[in-house]
């Protein structure tokens, strides 16, 4: 069966309301309104990221509604405009035509009304008949309840969309008697069916500590009605936070609309898990007919079963971008100093290089991910350093890079490496318990080997992104690490070491690393983006480099290293 795109008929879709609504259109002159507060200018900002997309001041956190919209990307996301601590949320909105450069407009959407007066919490955004875009958020009531309210936008004619109107009918989902009120948000973006000819959404859910995708259906996107059981659960995952769920291609890079369906497509079942602190993912299939999710393998509730990133990255979000067929993945990376910094500084939380995020074609099991290509457009002088051995212990600069705010791609060699010669190590260990006991000291056979980046001339301070190949429950594994434990002499911040193991097809004998820096964070590709670690780091060090370095005992050749320095993208605020 081929895909089946189906749009429904505006009939069933657009009330009278939304009509009236929709109508109001006019010819009104671009015009961004820039945000022209400054930033504590008493403190010292070396931790604020060039390229990577932050508020200009206060807390931030996850990302709502991204869409591609009349030529402009838009990112909504909660925000916090009296200061840098999480509260009085409302939806920030930035808008960018390239992804990298970003304006920022008006909060879009703010607690006024009784069913969001404690906050306009996370949400996403569809497209309707027509192309017109709508946005469903969770708002906090003012009993301190969860429902889903609607917004449309009040000129479909400004690309910006720069003012959002809540329909009367709000809220439009309220939990059931005997649902956990404190635990019902963060609805997802919504799809069709040609079954039964409805929308369908899902919301995150709680019962007891089964954390739940509840699926609701609806004829016009406003009255919408639970279905007798959830699109997908697990028992002890904890609450569902940001929910998300869309198709990928089987075969391809290509990105999917949300409404298709067909032989030729996966289904990825995305939760935050907040008892945890990560995103975990499922691909499997779709029972429309059932409405019911069917994982390939595992699911949220194993311990083990498949992550975005490996480090610090919560609440993402996905949107399929038609302007270049892409899937694109924002996710949050919170800070890892103490609040009184971030009071300090002004500011806290930032949002990861969005990725383009496809199915694995070797697994069909897990899902691709890489920075999208115009952050490439940053890219300015250029430092290339081949066929360097790196004999035991050695330690090789980088010279010619400004290392705070660097791309690097890398690419190692391992034609000496002999399968007898791999070390076992203990097969209950999880890959962050292995990073964590091996560290970068570790004299292996087969690595440590990779990257010392934000170093110190004396090398006290470094973050170490490194691989180590290892034998592990029988076989042969890629280990990949981020170890922030000598990063900074700060003492007031979490140094967790972050592992993963990624897959490796012995005898393959060239492994690629690339790694994004930017001041206080650095975000690790494995293999072409079969496995990702973020981390958050605070060096201390004003005087910073970049290092190759190999610690195992077997000699490893760099075949091929490529760095960039990264231009500051100048966001206007």
């Amino acid at each position: 069966m081929g895909f089946l795109n189906l749009k429904p008929s505006a009939a069933s879709v657009i009330s009278f309301t939304w009509l009236c609504l929709f109508a109001c259109e006019s010819t009104e002159p671009l015009r961004i309104v820039h945000n022209l507060d400054t930033l504590n200018t008493n403190v010292d900002q070396p931790y604020r990221t060039a390229y990577h997309f932050q508020p200009h001041k206060n807390w931030m956190n996850d990302p709502n509604g991204p869409m591609f919209y009349k030529g402009y990307y838009h990112l909504f996301y909660q925000y916090n405009p009296q200061g840098p601590i999480w509260g009085n949320i409302v939806w920030g909105h930035s808008v960018s035509q390239d992804l990298v450069k970003w304006s920022s407009l008006d909060a879009a959407i703010v607690p006024s009304e009784w069913y969001d007066i404690g906050g306009c919490w996370s949400g996403s955004a569809t497209f309707l008949q027509g192309g017109k875009p709508v946005i469903l958020y969770t708002g906090n009531t003012n009993a301190s309840q969860q429902v889903q309210n609607m917004a449309v936008p009040k000129n479909l004619s400004d690309p910006l969309l720069r003012e959002w109107v809540k329909i009367p009918e709000n809220p439009i989902i309220v939990p059931e008697r005997g649902m956990d009120t404190k635990n019902f948000r963060d609805p997802t973006t919504g799809w069709f069916e040609s079954v039964d000819m409805k929308w369908r959404i899902v919301v995150g859910s709680l019962e007891g500590s089964r954390g739940m995708a509840l699926l609701y259906k609806s004829t016009d996107f406003i009255k919408w009605e639970k279905t007798k059981h959830p699109l997908h659960s697990s028992e002890s995952s904890g609450m569902w936070e940001c929910p998300d769920f869309y198709p990928v291609h089987v075969s391809g890079k290509q990105g999917l609309d949300t409404n298709i369906v067909g032989s030729s497509v996966k289904h990825v079942m995305k939760a935050s898990l907040g008892e945890r602190g990560y995103d975990y993912y499922s691909v499997g299939s779709y029972l429309v007919d059932g409405d019911i999710f069917v994982p390939d393998r595992g699911s949220q509730d194993d311990e083990l079963d498949l992550r975005y990133d490996y480090g610090k990255f919560y609440a993402s979000k996905t949107f399929f971008d038609v302007s270049k067929n892409r899937r694109v993945l924002w996710g949050w990376v919170t800070e890892f100093d103490s609040q009184s910094d971030d009071i300090m500084k002004g500011w806290a939380g930032l949002q990861g290089i969005p990725r383009t995020i496809w199915l694995d074609d070797s697994s069909k099991m897990n899902l691709m991910q890489w920075p999208v290509v115009e952050v490439e457009s940053l890219r300015g002088n250029k430092t290339v350093k081949n066929n360097t051995v790196l004999k035991s212990g050695e330690v090789v600069e980088i010279y010619g890079v400004t290392s705070a705010q660097v791309d690097v791609e890398v690419l190692f060699d391992l034609q000496r490496m002999k399968i007898a010669e791999f070390e076992e190590m203990d097969a209950n260990a999880t890959a962050r318990e292995l990073c964590s006991n091996i560290g970068v000291s570790h004299k292996g056979v087969v690595g440590p080997f990779g990257l010392l980046v934000l170093a110190s001339n004396d090398l006290t301070q470094y973050t170490a992104v490194f691989y180590h190949i290892i034998s592990h429950q029988t076989k042969l594994k890629l280990l990949m690490c981020s170890d922030q434990r000598r990063s900074s002499t700060l003492k007031d911040f979490n140094k967790t070491t972050y592992g993963s193991f990624v897959p490796l097809n012995h005898p393959k004998k060239i492994v690629s690393l690339r790694v994004l820096v930017d001041h206080s964070i650095v975000e690790s590709f494995a293999e072409g983006g079969k496995s990702c670690i973020t981390s958050r780091v605070y060096p201390t060090s004003t005087d910073l480099h970049l290092y190759l370095f190999n610690n195992g005992s077997s000699t490893i050749l760099c075949r091929q290293l490529n760095a960039w320095n990264m231009k500051t993208t100048n966001n206007v605020y």
